[in-house]
């Protein structure tokens, strides 16, 4: 019973969150209109007419480079709340923040080393 009084608030929570989207979703797509047409099709481009293709192909650059600021943005959230705490953890937890520094880093340089920094 003392686990349900730990992650009882947590477990609604969730459930909220789920209940929440679910019943804004499941109205909207009941009550949708359903007359497709080509012209509904289209991007809308705030009213002006669209020039040439609308569907444009992103290079995978651009996809390396999110994840790899994804990883390191991870990081810093992870380095916050020991760095704020950091005088009362002690040794133990100042060795595992370089261990997991270390396995960033060592990330980093494997993926400098496959070429996924540099701009082909």
């Amino acid at each position: 019973m003392k686990i349900m009084g730990d992650f009882g608030g947590l477990g609604i929570f969730f459930v909220v969150t789920l209940i929440f989207p679910i019943t804004a979703l499941i109205p909207a797509f009941l009550l949708q209109p359903r007359h497709p047409t080509k012209q509904k099709g289209i991007p809308y481009e705030c009213g002006v007419d669209t020039i040439g293709k609308t569907y444009v192909q992103y290079r995978i650059g651009y996809f390396l480079y999110a994840l790899i600021f994804l990883v390191f943005d991870i990081e810093t959230v992870f380095l916050y709340p020991w760095a704020v705490r950091f005088g009362a953890l002690g040794l133990f937890a100042l060795l595992e923040m370089f261990l997991f520094l270390g396995i960033l880093g060592l990330g980093l340089w494997y993926a400098w080393k496959k070429g996924a920094l540099s701009w082909k």
